[in-house]
């Protein structure tokens, strides 16, 4: 599995393509650096998978009971805008323009990179979704519900 990290602001050209930064592009296995696939994300961005971790994900997704109506509308959901991108020669993805409209983005995108995956936000949503002013305390409190039994033993009868 990958483990992807970074935070990076990449310009979109008039035709919905940018160029994947060079450091985010070297902790890619050699074999993931050219093909991805992207889809919608679960807020309002987009999520960029190198191809070996989408065929990981995807085989985990193709093993769920499709009789379940709930399974069946997650899988529809899911998949729906996938598409496979691959770097030109001058290393630049070029996203669908549905997805962008879908994610709202315009003149400027975060990749916001993260276990085996690279979420790609519109400018202004990531950093109203990640509001600074509201992310110390509020922070503080998220980890501590989330991380914060860790450590801690389970008890015992």
């Amino acid at each position: 599995m990958a483990n992807l990290f970074g935070e990076y602001i990449c310009k979109i050209d008039a035709k919905g393509r940018f160029m994947l930064p060079a450091g985010l592009k070297k902790q890619l296995q050699e074999a993931d650096r050219d093909r991805f696939v992207i889809n919608r994300g679960f807020e309002k961005n987009l999520t960029l998978y190198p191809d070996s971790e989408w065929q990981k994900i995807t085989r985990e997704i193709n093993s769920l009971n499709l009789y379940s109506k709930k399974n069946r509308e997650f899988v529809r959901y899911f998949y729906r805008g996938a598409s496979e991108l691959v770097c030109d020669s001058a290393n630049r993805l070029l996203l669908p323009k549905t997805l962008l409209d879908y994610a709202a983005i315009d003149k400027e995108l975060v990749l916001f990179a993260f276990a085996n995956r690279i979420e790609i936000w519109s400018k202004e949503l990531y950093e109203s979704a990640l509001d600074a002013d509201a992310e110390p305390e509020a922070f503080s409190d998220l980890a501590e519900e989330v991380m914060g039994r860790i450590n801690e033993k389970p008890e015992t009868p």
